[in-house]
């Protein structure tokens, strides 16, 4: 194997991180935003809003990420009301259009992850705070959301992770990310193994930093769920008993 192509490989894809970061930075905080009034629809008892709620996760799980990306980037294009309005200035663009897809595909996942963490809030907390005269939003905010943000966080780590991955589809209307230049560069060496094996150690560093950031903040959640360390005089206690 060639170390001098792989370093050059290496060299040659790093100015591709920043759009990969960008867009999956971008599409979770936007997707968590958008999947947050979702999943509080879900829950919120009305019928009518959980239906359509429930309609949107049901439709945007079930359609793969790809044809969405192609939905909007090629399809939006063949109607002439959308290229003589406003938002042609959007859909034209493929940076605008991808992150687009890619919130709109996490927001379904988002919201179930976080329609879970919400619902695995104890009642007899909430029974307690409101008997201790706390309002719906001091409930929510102080009680509800802590408890829902430590119960998702390992599954919404799984998403970001995801995300990240799923950044590699921007390729296809032309952005050039990691996997964008990877081609590019694979198309032109014929060495499409050792580019695309750089390629994806660039991903792998990115979600093995990803996950260790996700398990040092639940680690820091989660203070009541770590082991103590035992002093040196109940370790004597225990010896004696």
């Amino acid at each position: 194997m060639d170390l001098n192509f792989l370093f050059e490989t290496l060299v040659n894809l790093l100015p591709g991180l920043p759009l990969t970061l960008e867009l999956a930075a971008g599409a979770v905080v936007l997707g968590a935003m958008l999947g947050l009034p979702i999943a509080l629809m879900r829950i919120s008892g009305m019928r009518l809003l959980a239906s359509v709620a429930w309609l949107y996760v049901q439709i945007i799980r079930s359609v793969p990420l790809l044809v969405m990306l192609f939905l909007i980037y090629y399809g939006l294009g063949q109607f002439e009301a959308i290229r003589m309005s406003f938002l042609w200035a959007f859909f034209r663009e493929p940076h605008w259009c991808a992150l687009l897809a890619l919130t709109i595909n996490t927001s379904a996942y988002a919201s179930e992850i976080i329609r879970g963490g919400l619902q695995s809030v104890p009642r007899g907390e909430l029974e307690a705070a409101r008997a201790c005269g706390m309002s719906r939003f001091l409930m929510f905010h102080r009680i509800v959301l802590p408890v829902a943000i430590r119960q998702a966080l390992p599954a919404y780590g799984n998403e970001v992770i995801a995300m990240v991955k799923g950044t590699s589809l921007a390729s296809l209307v032309t952005l050039m990310d990691v996997t964008g230049i990877a081609a590019s560069i694979a198309s032109e060496t014929y060495r499409p193994v050792e580019v695309f094996v750089v390629a994806g150690s660039i991903y792998f560093g990115i979600n093995f930093i990803l996950t260790r950031i996700v398990t040092m903040a639940e680690y820091r959640l989660t203070p009541h769920l770590r082991s103590r360390p035992i002093s040196p005089i109940q370790s004597v206690k225990e010896t004696a008993i």
